[in-house]
């Protein structure tokens, strides 16, 4: 008995003072996702990556407004979010106290402007994406005259650039009409 009673003191303690004294964690320790809402270009990138559904995306036209969610309940911590991010505005932080005595307080969300379209007025992309975009091919095509001709195509929405691509193709197929009798090579020099 002696012994054992010596073994125990010699070891010290075997359990942690978590509740009085914080609980230190691994530096690489995946907990509670945080979105840095000024640097997220609302791209939707993290909620396209997110296996759990946690991350949502949906855009309001009524109040030309994108909302970006998170529901930490179907939250797996696995961290796509943030491996997919382009500008590194959510990150999984070291918090693992999660419980909370209401459902809501599990949700967090963050709202973001959109930018209308130029030819129908339907909100389609976030203000803070399309200045990036814009920010980016400015960048990367310094100097060059197309620029502006590739800008005007940004504000507009995919359902207008695929009415005026199918209404460029009409009008380039009523000036290619061909007469056929040319390529016709049954009437052969007899």
């Amino acid at each position: 008995m002696f012994k054992l009673l010596k073994t125990v003191f010699k070891t010290g303690d075997a359990t942690t003072k978590y509740p009085f004294k914080p609980y230190e964690v691994d530096p690489d320790f995946r907990g509670k996702p945080e979105l840095n809402s000024d640097q997220c270009i609302v791209c939707a990138a993290c909620t396209m990556a997110c296996p759990a559904n946690a991350l949502t995306m949906r855009t309001n036209p009524e109040n030309g407004e994108r909302v970006w969610s998170l529901f930490l309940g179907r939250c797996i911590f696995c961290g796509r979010c943030e491996e997919v991010c382009p500008t590194k505005a959510i990150r999984l932080t070291q918090d693992f106290e999660l419980s909370v005595a209401n459902k809501q307080d599990l949700y967090q969300e963050t709202t973001f402007t959109t930018t209308n379209c130029q030819q129908c007025g339907k909100p389609f992309i976030s203000n803070k994406e399309l200045n990036y975009t814009v920010e980016l091919l400015k960048q990367i095509e310094q100097g060059d005259t197309s620029v502006q001709q590739k800008l005007s195509v940004l504000h507009t929405c995919p359902d207008c650039k695929r009415q005026n691509s199918l209404e460029k193709t009409a009008g380039m197929e009523r000036h290619m009409h061909l007469k056929l009798s040319a390529f016709d090579h049954r009437e052969v020099n007899k």
